[in-house]
């Protein structure tokens, strides 16, 4: 893994320019693995850009070229069914946590340094906004995610089976840790 200089990365939010890339995106196994139906996907991210769901989509950059896709939704606008139901451990954290989600866009990123980077950029954004208590829930057998987080500086908080008939694997919840703390993943 390199490191990847922070001023290399930039975000703006997704307009309906970048549904053709996204698309694209998301019929890509690497994103299929974790994401639902392409065509869903898109989607709840239209939705988003038009306003009809408070989750502020972004496309991340990396040299100035779109490299991947991050969201911030907020806890309490899915502390209501159905998400309760789908999510239960949501009624277990803050109802003023934001949870953020993130894709690579291609395969030759991966495992680069690229996402720990730019989820620890995008947390300090959120941090500065004034939020709190920010969140990632990876699938807990999505092993790459989860040490990128780590090196983002998230920690492990809780695990949650979705419902006890659920075939998915169970989501680990990620909680970024306090300013100044220092995570175990840190000082290894």
């Amino acid at each position: 893994m390199s490191l990847i200089d922070a001023g290399r990365i930039g975000f703006r939010p997704v307009s309906a320019d970048d549904y053709p890339l996204l698309e694209r995106w998301l019929n890509t196994p690497h994103w299929q693995e974790w994401w639902g139906e392409p065509a869903t996907e898109l989607g709840y991210i239209r939705d988003m850009v038009v306003g009809r769901d408070t989750t502020r989509p972004f496309v991340f950059t990396l040299d100035g070229l779109p490299a991947g896709y991050i969201q911030v939704w907020f806890i309490a606008d899915h502390l209501v069914e159905p998400w309760l139901s789908e999510a239960p451990w949501m009624s277990e954290v803050p109802a003023d946590s934001v949870g953020v989600d993130i894709s690579i866009g291609a395969t030759t990123q991966l495992s680069r340094g690229l996402g720990s980077t730019v989820v620890r950029l995008f947390a300090e954004r959120l941090r500065a906004e004034g939020h709190q208590t920010i969140l990632i829930d990876p699938a807990l057998t999505n092993h790459r995610a989860i040490r990128a987080y780590e090196k983002a500086g998230f920690e492990r908080l809780l695990v949650s089976r979705e419902s006890p008939d659920d075939e998915s694997p169970a989501t680990l919840i990620m909680k970024l840790a306090s300013p100044g703390a220092r995570t175990d993943r840190e000082t290894t």
